[in-house]
């Protein structure tokens, strides 16, 4: 993800032997305004990916891998499963290895939040992005209550599931027309 969406920050990363890998292939169903990941429609899954993120890892020596992928509105669970999938095939193939996910917020559906919550990963990401007044033209398909929820089901469904809180974070950009205030 890092060269395909043109992240300033891909040496410090790498610095630190830190990588993102993005899934669900290169096609963005979505195009937000920020965002340089090419959009379009993406054909099919490919269910080999989980374990070749995995191999790359391994091959790489991480021991934190953040996983990422292009918006698949495209797919009934938004990619769901193939995000599980891949937290499954990197544990199994680098014990202890720690897995942070920015997901998708997958048009509000909680039943593939819950897909992803359940493989347990160490940190869930969603980002807001920008301001709820910036939204519409900022991040296309997205709702700022939706994201919002989103975060607020994780962690509800996480201390449900096993009991703790899992941590759970977002990020936003400044710089694309909000004022001080917001």
């Amino acid at each position: 993800v890092c060269e395909s969406a043109r992240c300033p920050n891909v040496a410090e990363c790498w610095g630190h032997r830190t990588a993102t890998f993005m899934i669900l292939g290169n096609l963005c169903t979505r195009a937000c305004g920020f965002c340089a990941v090419p959009h379009g429609r993406p054909t099919g899954l490919d269910e080999d990916e989980p374990r070749r993120v995995a191999e790359a890892a391994a091959q790489m020596g991480l021991k934190y891998v953040v996983v990422t992928s292009v918006n698949r509105d495209d797919q009934s669970d938004g990619g769901a499963a193939i995000f599980a999938a891949t937290i499954r095939a990197l544990r199994e193939r680098i014990p202890g290895c720690r897995v942070e996910v920015l997901i998708p917020d997958f048009r509000g559906d909680w039943e593939a939040l819950e897909t992803v919550v359940r493989t347990r990963p160490d940190v869930l990401n969603h980002n807001t992005e920008t301001v709820p007044r910036l939204y519409r033209q900022v991040r296309m398909g997205a709702v700022y209550e939706r994201s919002l929820e989103l975060l607020r089901r994780a962690k509800e469904m996480s201390r449900s599931f096993f009991g703790t809180k899992m941590p759970t974070k977002s990020g936003i950009m400044v710089g694309l027309g909000e004022t001080y205030g917001e």
